[in-house]
């Protein structure tokens, strides 16, 4: 069944990160009416918000574009920071829209941030749960099947929890972006059109990554309650 799960999950994130990427390539090739740039769009974006303390940098990869609320710094990958397209300004300005949440306290935000720390200890814990489990099969129980499940049921349920935090937290950015470009006329009808074509493909993929959490999280949960009857 867990299996089936994976397969069923691993099928569903290809298809959206692959549709994503068409997308992104597709509306690169639109050149913006304005001219503006992933990074000018971003550095306007946050003088726009008050932003006055974070950076925007260049960073290598595709789709590695990221803000970074440690150093508070908007990373955009070369094709966006240098980019002069829908597709660019889309992404600019999404990722200018979590540097907004994070100067206004954006509740989802925050949680998921001091959720960020949880998560790393539950990684950690479900590897050793598995080594320990591994070694088990061999004879050497180090620990209860209920233990072990009951750990692994826990450490899950901190991962759903974050995968469904950050659906509001990549939405709300892409709603941001939008508006404002809109508002600001970065972009004509017909390329706020793409750009929000584009970030809806990018948040079908937080979108399967939280489904693929629950389905595992409930697979763990019966496997669990199993072990009990």
């Amino acid at each position: 069944m867990l299996i089936v799960i994976i397969v069923v999950f691993m099928i569903a994130s290809w298809a959206v990160s692959t549709r994503l990427k068409n997308k992104f390539k597709k509306y690169s090739q639109v050149t913006l009416g304005s001219g503006l740039s992933g990074r000018e769009i971003a550095e306007l974006m946050l003088r726009d918000n008050g932003i006055y303390d974070v950076s925007v940098t260049s960073v290598e990869g595709k789709l590695t574009d990221h803000y970074n609320p440690a150093n508070k710094t908007v990373n955009l990958s070369s094709d966006v920071y240098n980019g002069r397209s829908a597709a660019a300004a889309a992404v600019a300005a999404h990722e200018c829209g979590h540097a907004v949440q994070h100067v206004k306290a954006y509740r989802w935000l925050e949680f998921r941030s001091a959720m960020v720390p949880v998560q790393n200890v539950s990684a950690k814990i479900i590897n050793f749960v598995f080594i320990a489990m591994f070694i088990g099969a061999f004879g050497l129980n180090m620990l209860g099947t209920s233990t072990a499940l009951l750990v692994i049921t826990g450490c899950y349920s901190v991962f759903t929890l974050f995968a469904f935090v950050t659906l509001p937290v990549e939405y709300d950015a892409s709603n941001r972006a939008l508006a404002w470009i809109q508002d600001r006329n970065i972009v004509d009808d017909r390329e706020h059109k793409m750009a929000k074509d584009a970030l809806n493909a990018a948040a079908s993929t937080y979108l399967v990554a939280a489904l693929g959490a629950l389905a595992t999280l409930l697979y763990y949960v019966m496997i669990f309650l199993g072990s009990r009857d």
